[in-house]
């Protein structure tokens, strides 16, 4: 082969060499190049508190927001994603029914940038910000519509009164009648639960003023709780029970109860004790349903708030898994709550432990009577929801969802209203025997 082949050949062989080298680079910048964030689900959880929607995403996201009056919305763009089906399914995920949003939309803006666009049926306080992956949840971007002038546990409870068949009738005002009395041996026909405000051997008595109990279901919105193997939610199960329970506890005829949510909806653990002291509680009870890394535990237990350390290592991880809620569920950290002073306040709970022993035991024994129990004993560990210092407060894990047994038992209507009258029982046996006191106006906080 002459010279002249030879450099042509090894021109041609270096230009391939070249264009394949090239080619090698672009495909290795494209791969080495970052995707941008895409929207995996959105999630609206209305509420008469405040409606939430959540964006999830899976690559953290920048964004701004304002908003615009007339007519009222709220506006935020976020940057660096693409406009997809999911963020083009948003106009669906509104209800008619929703207390504060009107539609919702969303649409690209400009290059790189996609617009939110909610509209308002009414003047609201907005909070938007972003959550880190937890548990299942990847990022989060979170829009929270609060109400401009927010709700009052008191003066709802106090409306919830008023539309109810019940008259309300205030401390100082309640006359309660004595019973029937029946002849010796036999009973007075009637299985309604005994008026904690009687008591059973005299019929004076015992109770004279209104008794405000809170119920707070556990977990909601998205903090789901514990899931069974079948499919069964905590945050479902939680509040058919205590929809029951409350019920069953308004038909006595001094007593009151309001819920920390009556709906789907995320509740903080610390703006659940806030209501609770809020509505000037007697008592606090909130339920549960346990979860266990093994399927074969089983059985009903009862806390109270330990602040020196818990009674067992299973305590202990149960604490800890209650109070990830509100890593879970999604908690604006930037915001400070002004009730927490009040909440959490470092007070002498010598008397309200007793009496959360005392309403414990009276719970616990009457659990017994309608499942295995998993400790025969009332258990102690640092729940951040029994924090409130004045309140008797218990923590009551219904049965183990991650029983497979058991998680059919928490599913059935039947169950949930047996566990809602054992608890009625316990917690009117309580009462019974420790009557609260004589309400001062200086004694709560609120």
């Amino acid at each position: 082969m002459s010279d002249k082949s030879l450099r042509s050949l090894g021109r041609r062989r270096l230009l391939h060499f070249a264009g394949a080298s090239l080619a090698l680079s672009v495909t290795s910048l494209a791969l080495a190049a970052p995707r941008n964030p895409s929207i995996l689900a959105v999630r609206v959880w209305p509420a008469a508190d405040y409606t939430r929607v959540t964006l999830e995403h899976d690559a953290p996201v920048k964004f701004t927001h304002f908003t615009v009056e007339n007519p009222d919305r709220l506006v935020v763009d976020i940057e660096g994603i693409e406009f997809n089906k999911v963020l083009e399914s948003l106009s669906g995920k509104v209800s008619d029914s929703d207390p504060y949003i009107k539609l919702l939309r969303a649409g690209r803006f400009k290059p790189g940038v996609v617009r939110l666009v909610m509209e308002l049926k009414t003047r609201v306080a907005p909070q938007v910000f972003t959550l880190a992956p937890v548990g299942e949840y990847g990022h989060r971007l979170v829009l929270d519509v609060y109400p401009e002038n927010p709700v009052d546990p008191l003066l709802a409870l106090l409306e919830e009164q008023s539309r109810s068949d019940r008259p309300l009738r205030e401390a100082e005002e309640l006359k309660l009648e004595e019973p029937p009395k029946s002849p010796p041996g036999k009973s007075s026909g009637t299985d309604k639960p005994s008026d904690p405000g009687k008591s059973s051997g005299t019929g004076k008595s015992r109770v004279n003023r209104l008794i405000t109990i809170t119920l707070d279901p556990g977990h909601g919105g998205e903090d789901p709780g514990a899931v069974g193997q079948g499919g069964t939610y905590e945050k479902i199960v939680t509040l058919a029970i205590a929809r029951r329970l409350k019920a069953k506890l308004e038909r006595q005829a001094n007593v009151r109860v309001a819920l920390t949510r009556d709906g789907d909806f995320f509740v903080p653990l610390g703006t659940r004790v806030q209501k609770a002291r809020r509505v000037q509680s007697d008592l606090f009870v909130s339920i549960h349903a346990d979860a266990w890394i093994k399927p074969e535990a089983r059985g009903s237990s009862v806390f109270i708030l330990s602040e020196k350390g818990a009674s067992s290592t299973a305590a202990r991880w149960l604490a800890q898994k209650e109070n990830d809620a509100d890593l879970v569920g999604g908690v604006n950290l930037n915001v400070k709550d002004p009730f927490l002073a009040r909440t959490l306040l470092d007070l002498s709970q010598t008397a309200t432990s007793a009496d959360s022993m005392r309403l414990a035991k009276a719970v616990l024994g009457e659990l017994g009577g309608i499942n295995r129990l998993h400790k025969t004993n009332v258990e102690q560990a640092g729940f951040a929801v029994l924090k409130a210092p004045d309140i008797p407060s218990i923590l009551v894990e219904t049965a183990f969802i991650s029983n497979p047994e058991e998680e059919r038992k928490l599913a059935d209507e039947r169950y949930q209203d047996q566990m809602a009258e054992a608890l009625v029982r316990g917690v009117l046996q309580y009462l019974e025997q420790n009557p609260p006191p004589a309400k001062s106006p200086m004694a709560r906080l609120g």
